[in-house]
């Protein structure tokens, strides 16, 4: 069992040993999964894989991904030819066992990535009638960034005398992660916070986080009114939308990702300097998630949360659960440390050229009104 957040290297701590494993033994035999990862969503999946792919280069190991969106015809035609090592997520997992394309007689180790966010998206039946497929000497490694009751629970069906390994780095203490809380008195007043940040600092890139679909959708569309680049990616998107708009991003061709917490697990993007919590999670490991993607392997992040006044007692919650303090905003904004951008491509610039339309919906149709009236009297 391993506690440990985001941006640790941890994907490394278990996929270096199960690919030695594999390769200390002589097996001439056509290939069977012998090690199997199960992760919460597409975008984990696919980042494990190619960490696999990467590490195992040089070997000829058969690496897959197993996830849903995704055509299930090919991937029963390449499960065909031989895998050695699938990193799937839990329904489309169990769509091929039931298919019989896929048998788990083999596998020698199965590790439960990021098990907490599978826990929270409501997987424990499904990685229940995972287990029941498995052999009975297995090596199982539970890898989780929050420690809870349910967790807890779920270690003692899943492993013997386990050995429980802490990984506690300085992002614990705040040392890597700024963490900062934007006050504001309503949700409508959010954009305008937003829009401050923007101006304020230049930051090169910038995550933001909303807690529903339509909300993802709403405020990118917003931003893309003021002539931001602009990706969006939620649930409701097409997997081979999500992948464009994620590559646009982790390439710098676009300035801000707008994301659900489901649809950016897995981003792991070098450097990203800010993460924003446009809505306020209510709970704390979700908190703790949304951070991570900033301020990963030694480098330095800047966190800001947008709070309401009815988002507050999340923020007082995340404080006490996880027992950091998240300091207020803007009494602390000449502390963050920019990233220097060319003053023509920056959203700063972009947003001074659109002055004009950075204003709440209220103010844009007052002004309108007040033009059309203009006109008429011309007339």
């Amino acid at each position: 069992m391993v506690e440990s957040q985001t941006g640790t290297g941890k994907t490394a701590a278990f996929a270096l040993p199960t690919i030695q494993s594999l390769l200390s033994v002589d097996n001439k035999k056509k290939k069977k999964i012998r090690i199997l990862i199960l992760t919460p969503t597409r975008e984990l999946a696919e980042q494990v894989c190619a960490s696999y792919r990467n590490y195992g280069k040089n070997t000829k190991l058969k690496v897959m991904p197993v996830y849903g969106g995704a055509n299930i015809r090919f991937q029963i035609k390449n499960l065909k030819k031989g895998v050695d090592i699938i990193i799937a997520t839990p329904g489309r997992l169990l769509d091929h066992i039931s298919r019989r394309t896929i048998n788990l007689e083999e596998v020698e180790t199965i590790v439960l990535d990021e098990a907490d966010r599978m826990l929270d998206m409501g997987f424990i039946n499904d990685i229940k009638m995972i287990l029941a497929e498995l052999p009975e000497l297995t090596q199982n490694i539970l890898i989780s960034a929050t420690y809870s009751k349910e967790i807890r629970q779920l270690a003692q069906n899943f492993t013997n005398n386990p050995i429980k390994i802490n990984i506690k780095n300085r992002r614990q203490s705040g040392q890597l992660i700024d963490q900062f809380v934007f006050n504001v008195t309503k949700n409508s007043e959010k954009i305008k916070a937003l829009l401050k940040i923007i101006k304020k600092f230049k930051f090169h890139q910038l995550l933001v986080f909303t807690r529903t679909k339509f909300g993802a959708e709403k405020l990118g569309l917003r931003l893309r009114s003021l002539d931001l680049k602009v990706e969006i990616i939620h649930g409701n998107k097409l997997q081979h939308q999500r992948k464009k708009s994620l590559a646009k991003f982790r390439e710098k061709r676009t300035d801000i990702l707008v994301a659900t917490d489901v649809a950016a697990r897995g981003l792991d993007i070098e450097q990203l300097p800010c993460v924003i919590n446009y809505d306020i999670p209510n709970q704390p490991n979700d908190y703790v998630h949304r951070i991570g993607r900033t301020g990963r392997a030694g480098r330095k992040g800047v966190a800001i949360s947008i709070a309401s006044l009815e988002e507050k007692k999340w923020i007082k919650k995340i404080e006490n659960q996880l027992k950091i303090r998240i300091r207020e905003m803007p009494e602390w904004l000449s502390t963050i440390t920019s990233n220097r951008s060319k003053p023509k491509s920056s959203m700063k610039y972009r947003l001074q050229k659109k002055k004009k339309l950075i204003h709440s919906p209220k103010e844009n149709e007052r002004k309108s009104k007040i033009k059309k009236a203009k006109s008429r009297q011309i007339v």
